[in-house]
């Protein structure tokens, strides 16, 4: 069953620019896993929403495993947010 991950994406202002280049290069790179379905970004105020898609929980964990995601999620992005909310799902 895919997986779906909703997540929510607050920064200040002054770091709007890096968070945003570094959320876009994700989008292109998550689209090339096996396992993806779907990444969009939206600009929302205040920050950023994601919605992601996987194949399966399987694929959404091999993502999280990726070095592209270490490297611009948690590395760049995460240290940048002054907050953060994700929503795991099921698609029906």
């Amino acid at each position: 069953m895919a997986y779906a991950v909703i997540a929510r994406y607050h920064c200040a202002p002054a770091d709007e620019g890096a968070v945003r280049a570094a959320l876009l290069e994700v989008r292109e790179r998550t689209r090339a896993e096996p396992a993806n379905l779907a990444y969009e970004v939206h600009a929302v105020e205040g920050g950023f929403l994601l919605y992601e898609q996987y194949a399966d929980q399987d694929g959404f964990e091999a993502h999280k495993a990726a070095g592209h995601f270490r490297e611009l999620i948690v590395e760049t992005v995460w240290p940048a947010l002054t907050d953060r909310s994700v929503t795991f799902a099921e698609v029906l």
